[in-house]
């Protein structure tokens, strides 16, 4: 191994106590090429002979420690084996203990051919995103195919005052192993060392016929132990349907427990010191707005666009939330300080909010975990104004619009920071807006067709479109609209390859508007079309817009067992207009073709106006949103999507085209059909 000094993100040393120690001969003995195994690598997979994974928490350290044994016989998996790299959180060390192979029944130490680098995760360390985690990369020279590869390693975490939260309560989630392997021995093994009773819950194990069964509860006293072993193993999952199994591990409390513990923290820093003594200008400036709405507004926008967001990984659940008069004083925070500011800002207006924890990502699982403040990795506030709830993200940045316009957060479990509180679940949401309202006119006159698209968004649609048009240059922006368009008026179907350009000729787009208190972004896109006619292989001609955004293919496609499908789609209006120089079919069967639908989950409408040269319709797209649509609803849900996509999310007309054999085969079609 090459000379370097030792230093203290990782170790080379014997495994701790708690771990165990193998010897080198009981490693040799496990790696045994039975039936089982001979058949997995026949088959052409990579085959794991054993897995031995323990998790020891304690009141003064986590730690975790693998050994295992696996077959290197495809070339991708020799690649990423001779390089890895090791994350490791601040104050925590990686501990080797071995690093060896087995080839041709001969064990052999490879820790001298291992070099190892740390790094900075620099990935980490952008964007107001600090981290003083460290890379730890690894590289084993001399691998070879059909090598064995050994690695028995632990991550020893000891806990700083800092991580006050992780001291007084454990958290762990076991997933059930990659389905890709195959194991000859697979074990898990978690050690209570803590003096507080840890619980743990198995979520989603199946039966023999593949069925879930009910969640199973028990509990861990010091000093014991929970195992789950397999042999000749294959994880049986249908990963793109199923929900792997998982045990949650939870110090024993409930969420009113919980809220008592954290509340009085956040209490004692909201007192530390008044806004007046603090923020005498801002105070000021406070005191000019006459107007609350507008007062709250202000609010808001300045602890989101003047306060710097700095997510520190290591500390977020690690340490008291910042004083507000230091996040105002050094104009940074993470997201914890600045929804305290918020939050001391909103008490001096008279507005009436709250911090609450919340988990974006892992969301739909609090439900099935154990009560734990560790489930929850983000702070925002909740707003009550006017008899209506409001969260308020304080970490996003250029959102506008009083409160009733401003974006909406989705998720549904949250944690208030109050006294016995129970961990709470939000309501469905309909929009009292409309997210997009599009109004489209299509004019064709002799060979040349005049496009016009009046386009206005609200909430977070608007949001989205202001950032859109502040970062992206013009010339892209109007290709994007072109190559969005050329598919909506089915220019794919006959004229596929060509260069858009061509198609949309002097196409322009610009922002007519933009009312930062509706939070109403208008923008208007215009081109002309030479041939804009959809011309099919007989001939026919079709003026056609059908807006595939109207289609909700997440709805229709959605296949999966366990998880019911997340409900957050935008409310949508849309009117479309088409109109030529030619006369049409009035009762074309798609063309009249109108649709109501009325879901418990969304109300949709396609209404139709008919002239003997145009047609216009208006489409209306009203959701139920930020819920989960139960199974039992499910298909008809999807069935009713279905009869969206079914031509009614958009409008077509066929041209009669002129002269007397045109018109005797037109009626002789409308006779017949």
């Amino acid at each position: 191994m090459d000379n370097q000094i030792q230093i203290e993100n990782y170790k080379i040393q014997k495994p701790e106590s708690w771990a165990g120690n193998v010897e080198d001969q009981e490693l040799i003995n496990r790696i045994k090429d039975s039936d089982f195994a001979k058949k997995q690598i026949e088959e052409g997979r990579d085959y794991c002979y054993f897995l031995d994974k323990k998790y020891y928490t304690s009141n003064t350290e986590n730690s975790e420690y693998v050994c295992m044994a696996y077959t290197l016989n495809e070339p991708a998996n020799l690649e990423r084996a001779s390089v890895t790299d090791i994350v490791v959180e601040e104050n925590e060390v990686y501990h080797i203990h071995r690093i060896s192979i087995l080839r041709e029944g001969v064990l052999i130490d490879k820790i001298p051919d291992t070099k190892i680098k740390v790094l900075d995760s620099e990935n980490q360390s952008s964007g107001g995103v600090l981290s003083s985690n460290k890379k730890i990369n690894i590289t084993i020279k001399d691998l070879r195919l059909y090598d064995v590869l050994i690695l028995e390693d632990s991550r020893i975490k000891p806990f700083t005052d800092r991580d006050f939260l992780r001291k007084d309560f454990s958290k762990y989630v076991w997933v059930s192993p990659d389905n890709y392997w195959a194991y000859g021995n697979f074990k898990f093994t978690f050690i209570n060392d803590r003096d507080e009773q840890i619980a743990y819950k198995k979520t989603f194990f199946r039966d023999e016929k593949g069925d879930v069964l009910q969640p199973e509860i028990n509990y861990l006293k010091k000093g014991e132990k929970f195992i789950i072993e397999e042999e000749n193993y294959i994880n049986p999952v249908d990963a793109g349907r199923e929900i792997f199994p998982f045990v949650d591990f939870a110090t024993d409390k409930n969420w009113t427990e919980l809220s008592n513990y954290f509340a009085p923290i956040y209490e004692d820093i909201f007192n530390k010191s008044s806004l007046k003594d603090f923020a005498p200008n801002l105070v000021e400036k406070l005191d000019a707005i006459a107007d609350q709405d507008e007062k709250l507004q202000f609010a808001i926008e300045y602890v989101q666009n003047n306060i710097y967001y700095i997510f520190n990984a290591d500390e977020m659940n690690g340490h008291k939330p910042q004083e507000p008069s230091v996040t105002f004083e050094n104009k940074q925070g993470d997201c914890k300080a600045k929804c305290v500011l918020l939050k001391v800002i909103l008490d001096y207006i008279g507005v009436d909010s709250s911090v609450v924890l919340v988990n974006f990502h892992t969301d739909y699982y609090i439900k099935y975990y154990l009560p734990s403040l560790l489930s929850f990795n983000h702070v925002v506030v909740k707003i009550n104004y006017k008899g209506e709830e409001y969260f308020v993200d304080a970490t996003i940045r250029d959102e506008f619009g009083l409160i009733e316009n401003r974006g909406f957060i989705y998720f549904m479990h949250y944690l208030e920071a109050k006294p016995n509180q129970n961990l709470s679940t939000r309501k469905a949401y309909k929009y009292p807006y409309y997210c997009v309202d599009e109004k489209v006119e299509f004019n064709a006159k002799n060979t040349t067709g005049i496009l016009k698209l009046t386009t206005t968004y609200k909430g977070n649609r608007a949001n989205a479109m202001r950032r859109y048009f502040k970062n992206t240059n013009k010339r892209e922006a109007v290709d994007s609209w072109n190559n969005f368009l050329f598919y909506s008026l089915n220019y794919s179907g006959d004229r596929n390859g060509t260069d858009l350009r061509n198609v949309f000729k002097d196409a322009s787009i610009d922002i007519v508007s933009d009312d930062k208190k509706l939070n109403e972004f208008k923008i208007h896109y215009q081109a002309t079309i030479e041939n804009p006619y959809y011309v099919d292989p007989q001939k026919n001609r079709f003026l056609m817009y059908f807006d595939r955004n109207v289609v909700k293919a997440s709805a229709r496609d959605f296949m999966h067992k366990d998880l019911p499908f997340w409900h957050n789609f935008d409310s949508e209006k849309y009117e479309i207009s088409l109109y030529t120089d030619q006369k049409i079919d009035t009762e074309e069967k798609y063309t009249v073709q109108e649709s109501t639908i009325n879901n418990p989950y969304f109300d949709f409408t396609s209404r139709k106006k008919v002239t003997k040269n145009g047609a216009t319709v208006n489409i209306e797209y009203r959701p139920l949103v930020n819920l989960e649509i139960p199974q039992n609803d499910f298909e008809k849900f999807r069935t009713d999507h279905h009869t969206v996509a079914d031509s009614n999310f958009g409008l077509g007309i066929d041209i009669i085209e002129p002269g007397l054999m045109n018109m005797l085969k037109f009626s002789f079609k409308k006779k017949f059909k």
